[in-house]
């Protein structure tokens, strides 16, 4: 019930783990808002309101604790919800359908902060009216977003051997697929169960977020190559304490994205399919966390082994007469990284005797071991977000060979025009040393 103590007006109300509570959050502020006098705050309080509301029933899927009050200062809303991970700044592409919420919470309040508790967290923030003096910066504001503690009651997983690049990709698709996944499925039953799931899936995504470190990989074309290589993008050991109680959410992790997977090789959500190495990425990194705490002993990751393919899928709206019949080294790639054509140039210069042979395998076959990570990584970036840092651009790199030589080449990379969105590239190749 809002309460009135001078010209301070508050209330408190507790939402449930339901997409239903948005709305009302957003109506229990704007009505508080109005009540007071204040609408000049409603626009931003609703649009955050909204925004930290959502975080929580997607992240926590708990209950959530709401309370707002209003006064002479301006306003103060606190979001409770029982998920221990605090707010991540995500360093996500400006294409990303997800991953901007505390850029913007930090861009249109006054000031905000994390409280921790015994049954989770509490998200605050104030706004301040036109025209007020700023918070007081020296004034308490609770905990500001830090590295998780270690739970007390946690099973000790240890990753080796961890892909530091294909993880942030993977991490940026898959939070992309669960959120297109539980939109697909709210209107089923009440939508709880969608809820639910998407929010274990995310706790196990910030189980790992936690404790796996990013790289220091520079997107400038001119130094991507030099940063983006093996072991820079690795880490030999990663040790991640999972809370006894996060555990089964990886498997909840595992069974919602490869459901999500499926129903984007049916055309039912945007997300993209990915590529195997991502796939399998992911299912190493749940089984190793359910294997470990079952008292199983760890694995390293490796990438796996390639096999070609007899039946490549034709391509809409593509002739692949451009590339079987140029002069010059040419090749062409789908949305899974596979060799579509290959002109007899490109044939030669890679040390192959028959186009067939290299017509169905994907592009890690002339990639350099060092590299393919790299490559995995950012094929995945370009199909879910467009980010394309070596696209248009002509760079000097080596290839690898039939016989397992290295060979330094001349690369362009490009989309022809008069293509179905993403769904072929072109690569033109050339001797970097003709002689």
């Amino acid at each position: 019930m809002t309460s009135r103590t001078a010209s301070r007006r508050s209330f408190d109300t507790r939402l449930a783990p339901h997409p239903v509570s948005v709305a009302r959050a957003r109506a229990r502020v704007h009505a508080l808002l109005r009540d007071a006098g204040r609408e000049d705050l409603a626009e931003t309080a609703l649009l955050l309101t909204s925004e930290v509301v959502t975080n929580a029933l997607l992240h926590a899927g708990t209950a959530i604790e709401l309370s707002a009050s209003v006064d002479d200062g301006g306003l103060c809303v606190e979001i409770g919800d029982g998920s221990p991970h605090l707010p991540s700044r995500r360093r996500y592409a400006a294409t990303a359908g997800t991953g901007r919420g505390l850029l913007m919470l930090e861009a249109l309040v006054d000031d905000w902060g994390v409280t921790r508790h015994r049954d989770g967290k509490t998200v605050w923030f104030r706004l301040s009216p036109p025209g007020s003096a700023a918070p007081d910066p020296g004034a308490p504001a609770g905990d500001r977003p830090e590295r998780a503690r270690r739970p007390p009651d946690s099973v000790a997983v240890e990753l080796r051997n961890m892909p530091l690049l294909l993880h942030a990709a993977w991490q940026e698709h898959a939070e992309a697929l669960l959120r297109e996944y539980l939109l697909a499925n709210l209107e089923e039953e009440s939508g709880r169960d969608a809820v639910q799931v998407h929010a274990e899936a995310t706790d196990a995504i910030a189980v790992l977020e936690e404790h796996v470190p990013r790289t220091s990989v520079t997107m400038a074309p001119d130094r991507l190559m030099g940063d983006a290589v093996e072991p820079r993008v690795s880490a030999s050991l990663i040790e991640v304490p999972v809370p006894v109680d996060s555990v089964a959410h990886f498997e909840t992790l595992d069974k919602a994205i490869e459901a999500a997977i499926d129903l984007s090789r049916d055309g039912l959500v945007l997300t993209p399919p990915t590529q195997p190495e991502v796939q399998a990425f992911r299912t190493w990194l749940c089984r190793q966390v359910l294997v470990q705490a079952a008292g199983g002993l760890p694995e390293p990751w490796r990438t796996p082994e390639d096999a070609s393919s007899s039946g490549v899928p034709a391509v809409e709206d593509w002739d692949p007469g451009e590339v079987t019949d140029a002069a010059g080294g040419l090749l062409a790639a789908d949305a899974t990284s596979r060799i579509l054509a290959v002109s007899a140039e490109a044939v030669r210069i890679l040390g192959y005797d028959d186009p067939a042979e290299l017509v169905g395998r994907r592009i890690v076959t002339i990639i350099p071991e060092r590299y393919r990570q790299a490559h995995v990584a950012g094929f995945t970036m370009y199909l879910l977000v467009g980010r394309r840092p070596l696209l248009d651009r002509t760079v000097t790199l080596p290839a690898l060979r039939r016989d397992g030589n290295e060979v330094a080449i001349r690369l362009t990379v490009r989309s022809p025009s008069g293509t179905n969105g993403h769904s072929v590239l072109l690569a033109d190749i050339a001797l970097a040393d003709p002689a």
